[in-house]
């Protein structure tokens, strides 16, 4: 059974049938009026991606979508009943339902009128569906969690070199009162079900834009105070049940509730390295270069394998071979991909034929690949930041891209190669000409360093080996 499926019986096993303050869902028809709910969903994507996950949004959800001015940022309609397989998408980081977006909205002159509009705004906004959906999306998440909390064993507070946001924004969470610890959670299901609990929330601004006479923090604290009085619910910074977002982008506001406690990128990956890739980021990279059945996709440098695996249980029907030089990052690459077989086997509860991938240590320079084998090639080549070194990159980067260019299918073969040093890269590039044709570039912000997705074709021209040159052959 395939995720969305699995995902999607998931959510229509969910009990809708559940007293929830003012929100009550009876019986009368063959489906309640929450299942016929249209909503307006919002993602965070990495940026520069955003195309790539518009059109993932079309494809597998068919919807319209629409991509913010606000960068990585993405919104599209659906009906709540397509709320399981918006979880399953690949290139999206969190989610969350809008409340309201006001696309130009007019901030009065003074700080004390500003923040006086957000006190008021609070009781103004449409916020009966949203709380439905999340509700649901809660009920929804208990059950995944509780299948899954047999395979728990990825440190939730692990922090990698790619986590911090895209752009320069500020991010605020309204603090409140700090309240008692949860119970067991025995204890708490069954008070839920006798006495619907206390509400515990949070207010997160992310703001962007320098024409702002008001701080973030300034912005969800008036505004989360409103929230409070208005709902009567308890705040609570840590153990916080509703999280309310102020999204605010130069004269864009858009009013959510979140839907994601953790980043959906952190799906595969359990053996993290010192600069661990996105999941999200390299499924953009392999979308990139839309692998077709049977392709044979290659990542040179594949660190702890976010790329291979991501590629692997998203394109099953290609092989993928993940390989570096460090033995290190080839171990860890093997053991996500055990960890990964080990999750599936718990979710199919039958033993898995295993994923179409392999691990391998060798020499970038020196692939042992034949000529013209593969069809993919998707990296994220060393910045000279955490990993190499900037003086080091002016040798590596033409060795790797001829290296590369023996190995890929002339006339077909295409490359994604990820790089912050962009200066040595275009140079490497300049010298390749003859193999490699530079189709598009997407430029990314990762972790605060401006980097960029460089997408090359493989010319028809043949590969000749540096030695042939000279006169002397050597056979691959």
């Amino acid at each position: 059974m395939s995720d969305i499926q699995e995902a999607t019986n998931q959510l229509l096993d969910v009990n809708l049938h559940e007293n929830w303050s003012s929100i009550q869902v009876t019986e009368s028809g063959p489906r309640s009026e929450s299942e016929h709910l249209q909503v307006t969903i919002g993602a965070t994507v990495p940026t520069g991606f955003e195309q790539t996950a518009a059109d993932e949004v079309r494809e597998k959800l068919g919807s319209s979508c629409k991509i913010s001015k606000d960068r990585g940022k993405i919104y599209f309609d659906i009906s709540v009943e397509s709320l399981a397989q918006v979880h399953c998408l690949r290139s999206v980081d969190n989610l969350f339902v809008v409340v309201k977006e006001f696309k130009d909205y007019q901030f009065k002159e003074t700080k004390e009128e500003v923040l006086k509009d957000f006190e008021e705004l609070a009781g103004k906004l449409p916020w009966s569906d949203p709380l439905k959906v999340w509700k649901i999306n809660t009920n929804f998440k208990k059950k995944k969690t509780k299948r899954k909390k047999i395979n728990q064993n990825t440190d939730s507070h692990i922090l990698d070199y790619y986590e911090n946001p895209a752009i320069k924004e500020e991010i605020s969470t309204l603090v409140g009162d700090d309240l008692a610890s949860y119970k067991d959670e025995k204890d708490e299901s069954s008070k839920e079900e006798t006495h619907p609990k206390m509400l515990k929330f949070r207010v997160t601004c992310n703001r962007a834009g320098e024409k702002h006479c008001f701080s973030s923090n300034e912005a969800a604290r008036d505004f989360g105070g409103a929230v409070q009085d208005y709902f009567k619910w308890k705040a609570d910074m840590t153990n916080f049940d509703v999280e309310v977002l102020l999204n605010i982008h130069d004269s864009e506001i858009v009013v959510g509730i979140a839907l994601t406690e953790e980043s959906l990128h952190r799906r595969n990956i359990t053996h993290f390295g010192p600069t661990t890739l996105r999941s999200t980021l390299a499924y953009g990279m392999l979308r990139l270069c839309a692998p077709q059945p049977t392709d044979i996709i290659v990542d040179p440098m594949c660190g702890t394998g976010a790329i291979p695996i991501e590629g692997a249980t998203e394109w099953s029907n290609c092989y993928h071979i993940a390989g570096d030089n460090n033995p290190l990052a080839v171990d860890r690459a093997a053991n996500n991909i055990s960890s990964l077989l080990t999750k599936s086997q718990i979710k199919e509860g039958e033993v898995s034929w295993g994923l179409p991938i392999d691990a391998v240590q060798w020499d970038i320079c020196n692939l042992p690949l034949r000529t013209g084998t593969v069809d993919i090639i998707v990296t994220d080549m060393p910045f000279g930041k955490r990993m190499g070194s900037k003086k080091r990159n002016w040798n590596l980067y033409p060795a790797c891209l001829r290296e590369m260019s023996r190995v890929c299918r002339p006339g077909t073969g295409r490359a994604a190669l990820l790089t912050q040093d962009k200066k040595c890269f275009t140079k490497a590039l300049s010298g390749m000409g003859h193999v490699w044709r530079k189709v598009h570039t997407v430029w990314v912000n990762i972790g605060g360093l401006h980097a960029a997705v460089y997408l090359l074709k493989r010319t028809p021209q043949a590969f000749v080996h540096p030695s042939e040159q000279d006169g002397e052959r050597t056979p691959w």
